[in-house]
């Protein structure tokens, strides 16, 4: 920060901060958000089964109809996160929220497979878009430390309304057919998008980043520590983006995710959330399915799947108490300790035994955990201006693993319990994946952690140069994520 020239490093301001009631405000929101994301999202596959029925749906059509919201996801990733770089994180979240809504009450209305797999496409898409700016939101404002945490609370929220998806399904299904599920899941969403109107803020990261004016950023920050004076200041900058270009092109924007080390880093992170992704959605889609076909009721594998989606998603969130201490390297725990009860499974080895239910759970809890932990690194290394587009492109990767994890889980994987064996046996081996490149990962995010503090030693000696003053503690540094 220099006050000597009326300019305010609002990079060191953030980042000095201690976790603020605004910061839990920004957190609660952003879970309301996600939690209705995933309820919306996840509504397919628990109703799967019913539609199922009621259509007479083959493999092949259930992996056509999985695989449309997918695909609109893929897509709508990549362009909500531009749109969400270029106008801002706020307008983005609440017009794919308004969106959302609407499409999933709409699905209620479906009659044909072809009209379910339309409204999912569609559905698809606003629910895509929303992720890379909630996650962005957060990273931007979040203190050191608490970033990569709060992207996984954030995606907490969306384990937990994937598995109150399975939880709404089992109580309105039976007793008034699939079509109210998202009758009702659709209503729940639109009013959260009324709530969002009149609560949810801009980031002010990325309004430093695009240069808006002082009269706009000022309020904002003053809502992070509403006790510091800063009427002193009349200009803003960010110390640790000196660099970043702030054209809304689109190529300029994909180029700042291949600057310096992030050339090395970007590719990791789209291959291990592709492995991830593929491994969690192949489980998502079709979990239910695969455990009816070993032995079990559909009922009871929708509470499994759905418990232990939530307390998957838990176990990230303490996994990545670890990661923001230690390093990116730790969220190799879950999916290496997963590795064995998958194996347990596809193996056929506890397939009759007192074991079976508990491996599998374990087993679903600690792929949660570790695709937790590969969400929670997608958007931290990238700079405001490029930020939501850089998660946005981790999502478009994740997407296109979610959409062939449906379509080779339907002509590989059911149909027989032997198939079902080999589609755990399958998600053993992308989590190997996920461990070869997290682990390669960790090793340029920390030479580019330590390139990034040197140039925040040099523009604080500049500062200091320029005779700037320090009222508050503002000595944080990035957090390695």
């Amino acid at each position: 920060m220099r006050a000597a020239d009326g300019s305010l490093d609002v990079a060191k301001f953030l980042q000095g901060l201690n976790f603020t009631p605004f910061h839990r405000r920004i957190l609660i929101l952003s879970c309301l958000v996600t939690f209705f994301d995933g309820l919306d999202f996840s509504l397919i596959a628990y109703t799967l089964p019913y539609i199922r029925d009621e259509m007479s749906l083959n493999e092949a059509m259930m992996g056509n109809v999985s695989a449309a919201a997918f695909i609109g996801q893929m897509i709508g990733s990549l362009v909500g996160s531009y749109i969400a770089d270029v106008i801002g994180r706020r307008p983005v979240i609440l017009w794919c929220t308004v969106l959302s809504a609407v499409l999933t009450f709409v699905t209620g209305f479906a009659q044909t497979p072809e009209m379910l797999m339309l409204l999912r496409l569609l559905g698809g898409l606003t629910i895509g878009g929303l992720l890379a700016p909630a996650w962005s939101l957060n990273v931007e404002a979040m203190p050191a430390g608490k970033r990569a945490t709060a992207v996984t609370i954030v995606m907490l929220g969306f384990s937990t309304g994937a598995a109150a998806a399975g939880w709404i399904t089992n109580w309105i299904a039976p007793l008034l057919s699939w079509h109210y599920v998202f009758f009702v899941c659709g209503a729940l969403t639109l009013a959260l998008a009324v709530l969002l109107q009149f609560t949810l803020p801009e980031s002010a990261r990325w309004l430093v980043a695009k240069g808006r004016p002082a009269a706009t950023v000022m309020p904002l920050l003053s809502r992070f520590d509403p006790g510091t004076d800063l009427s002193r200041y009349h200009s803003f900058y960010l110390s640790d983006e000196r660099s970043s270009s702030k054209s809304d092109n689109p190529l300029n924007k994909i180029g700042e995710l291949f600057k310096g080390w992030l050339a090395y880093i970007t590719p990791l992170i789209w291959a291990a959330y592709f492995f991830s992704s593929f491994a969690i959605y192949l489980k998502s889609s079709f979990g239910v399915l695969f455990l009816e076909e070993l032995g079990l009721s559909v009922q009871s594998a929708t509470w499994i799947g759905s418990i232990g989606g939530l307390t998957g998603a838990i176990a990230g969130v303490a996994l990545l108490a670890l990661t923001e201490k230690r390093g990116p390297a730790w969220i190799t725990l879950a999916p290496a300790v997963a590795i064995p009860f998958l194996l347990l499974v596809g193996l056929g080895i506890i397939l009759d035994g007192a074991l079976f239910i508990p491996v599998i759970f374990i087993g679903s809890v600690l792929v949660g955990a570790g695709h937790a932990g590969v969400i929670s690194i997608t958007s931290v290394y990238y700079p405001s201006a490029a930020r939501a587009t850089g998660g946005g492109w981790a999502s478009f990767m994740a997407k296109f693993a979610a959409v062939a994890a449906p379509l080779v889980g339907a002509a590989l994987f059911l149909g027989s319990e032997q198939k079902v064996l080999h589609g755990y046996l399958f998600s053993a081996a992308c989590l190997a994946g996920i461990i070869v490149c997290i682990l390669a990962l960790s090793q340029f995010a920390k030479r580019l952690v330590a390139e990034r503090e040197a140039e925040q030693a040099l523009a604080d000696e500049r500062d200091e140069a320029d005779g700037a003053a320090h009222p508050i503690n503002l000595t944080a540094r990035e957090s390695q994520a």
